[in-house]
C-alpha cells in the first residue's frame, strides 16, 4: 500500500468518525427539543450558530490550513467536537437555549474544520493527470461520509430512546477521544501547508470558476435543508404519527442511500465537461420538489407523495452534490488548495444556514408545501449559475498562466 493510499485511509477514517457523531447529534437535538415542546422555528434557531460559524470557519479554516497544515486543522476539528459534546452532557436543568446554541456553534466550527481538511487533503494525494481517480476518491469520501451521517441519524434516535440525551453525548465523546488520539499519531505532518505564506485577504477567492460554483452550491444546499432539516422530521412525527425511532430510522435510510449514490456518481455522470452536466442534473432536481408540492396540494396520498418524492430527490441531489464536490477540487489551485475549498464550503455553510432558518420559519407559517416551492426555486437558481461556469480546460489554462 503506497503512502498516498495510507493517508487517504487515515483522512477518510477520521472524517467517518466525526460524521457519525455529527449526524447523531443533529437528530438528538431535533428530537429531544421537539419532545420538550419547542416549536419548529425555535428548534431551527438552535442551529443558527452551528451554521453561522460554519460560514466563518470555512473562510478562516482554509487560511489556517494553508499556513499550519491540514493535519492540524483536521485534528483541531475532532478536539472541538469532543468539547462540544462535553458541553451538552451537563444536567438537564443547565441545557438552556444559549448554552445549547454555544455548544452547537463549537460543533459547527469543528465540523467545517474537519470537512475542509478532508476535502483539501484528497487534492494533494492524487497526481494532476489522474482526474478520473480524483473524482472517484472525492465521490467515495463524500458518499461514505453521507452514508455514515445517515447511520448517525439512526444512532441518534436509538441512543435517545435507550440511554437518554446525556448518556448519548457522553458515549459519543468517549469514542471520539480514541479516534482523536489515533489521528494525532497517524495523520501526515504538514499536509497541505502552502509553500507561499498566504495573506489573510487570500481567503476571498479571485477565481471566477470558484465564485460561480460557490454561489451554485449555496442555493443547492439551501434547497435541501429548507425542507429536510426541521420541516421533514417534524412533519413525519406530527402528520404521519411516527415515533422518534421510526423518524430517525427513515431519515437514516434516506441519507445512507443518498451516500451510496454519491459513491457511484462518477459512473453516472463521467468526468468530462462539468458545466453542462451541472446544469442538466440541477434542472432535473428542480422538478422533484415541484412534483411533491403539487401532489400534496392535489390531496394525493401524503405517504406516497412525500416518501416517493423524497427518494427521487435523494438520488438526484446526491448526483448534483457529488458532481459539485468533484468540480471544486478540480478547479482549486494545487498550492494553497484549502483556501479555494474553504471559500467554497463557506458558501455551502451559508446555504445550510439559510435553509435551516427557512425550514423552521416557512414550515411553521405556511407548511411543507411552501418549503418545497422555496426548494424548487433555489435549485433553479443553482442550475442557472451552472451555465456560467467556465470549462475545466479553461480553468486549467488559467492556473498554468497564474503559476
Amino acid at each position: 500500500m503506497d503512502a498516498a493510499v495510507r493517508q487517504y485511509l487515515v483522512i477518510t477514517g477520521n472524517y467517518w468518525a466525526f460524521t457519525l457523531t455529527d449526524g447523531a447529534l443533529r437528530m438528538l437535538v431535533v428530537l429531544h427539543f421537539h419532545q420538550l415542546g419547542y416549536s419548529p422555528l425555535e428548534i431551527a434557531l438552535l442551529f443558527i450558530f452551528y451554521e453561522f460559524f460554519g460560514v466563518v470557519t470555512n473562510l478562516v479554516g482554509g487560511y489556517l490550513g494553508a499556513r499550519m497544515g491540514l493535519n492540524r486543522t483536521m485534528n483541531l476539528g475532532l478536539f472541538l467536537q469532543i468539547v462540544a459534546l462535553g458541553m451538552l452532557a451537563v444536567p438537564a436543568a443547565a441545557l438552556t437555549v444559549p448554552w445549547v446554541m454555544a455548544a452547537q456553534a463549537l460543533s459547527g466550527i469543528a465540523k467545517d474544520l474537519n470537512k475542509m481538511s478532508a476535502k483539501s487533503g484528497i487534492k494533494l494525494l492524487v497526481p494532476h493527470e489522474q482526474q478520473g481517480r480524483l473524482y472517484q476518491w472525492v465521490a467515495i469520501l463524500t458518499g461514505s461520509k453521507n452514508t455514515l451521517k445517515g447511520v448517525g441519524f439512526f444512532l441518534g434516535g436509538v441512543l435517545l430512546m435507550a440511554v437518554g440525551f446525556r448518556g448519548a453525548v457522553l458515549i459519543m465523546a468517549a469514542a471520539l477521544v480514541v479516534i482523536w488520539l489515533s489521528s494525532l499519531v497517524l495523520l501526515g505532518q504538514d499536509l497541505g501547508r502552502s509553500k507561499a505564506r498566504p495573506k489573510f485577504t487570500d481567503i476571498f477567492s479571485k477565481s471566477r470558476a470558484i465564485n460561480v460554483l460557490s454561489a451554485a452550491r449555496l442555493f443547492l444546499f439551501g434547497a435541501r435543508d429548507v425542507w429536510f432539516v426541521v420541516a421533514l422530521p417534524v412533519y413525519l412525527h406530527t402528520v404521519f404519527g411516527w415515533d422518534f425511532w421510526k423518524v430517525g430510522g427513515f431519515m437514516a435510510s434516506w441519507v445512507i442511500g443518498y451516500g451510496f449514490i454519491q459513491t457511484v456518481a462518477p459512473r453516472i455522470t463521467g468526468h468530462g465537461e462539468g458545466r453542462q452536466a451541472a446544469f442538466a442534473w440541477a434542472s432535473l432536481l428542480a422538478l422533484v420538489p415541484v412534483a411533491i408540492a403539487v401532489g400534496l396540494m392535489a390531496d394525493w396520498s401524503p405517504r406516497v407523495v412525500v416518501i416517493g418524492g423524497l427518494l427521487l430527490f435523494g438520488v438526484l441531489f446526491a448526483i448534483n452534490s457529488s458532481l459539485h464536490s468533484y468540480l471544486i477540487v478540480r478547479y482549486a489551485r494545487g498550492d494553497g488548495v484549502s483556501l479555494d475549498v474553504g471559500f467554497y464550503y463557506m458558501s455551502n455553510a451559508a446555504g445550510r444556514l439559510a435553509g435551516t432558518v427557512l425550514s423552521g420559519w416557512v414550515y411553521q407559517a405556511y407548511g411543507l408545501e411552501a418549503c418545497l416551492w422555496v426548494s424548487a426555486g433555489f435549485v433553479a437558481l443553482a442550475a442557472g449559475l451552472a451555465l456560467m461556469l467556465p470549462s475545466t480546460d479553461a480553468v486549467a489554462v488559467e492556473r498554468s498562466a497564474a503559476g
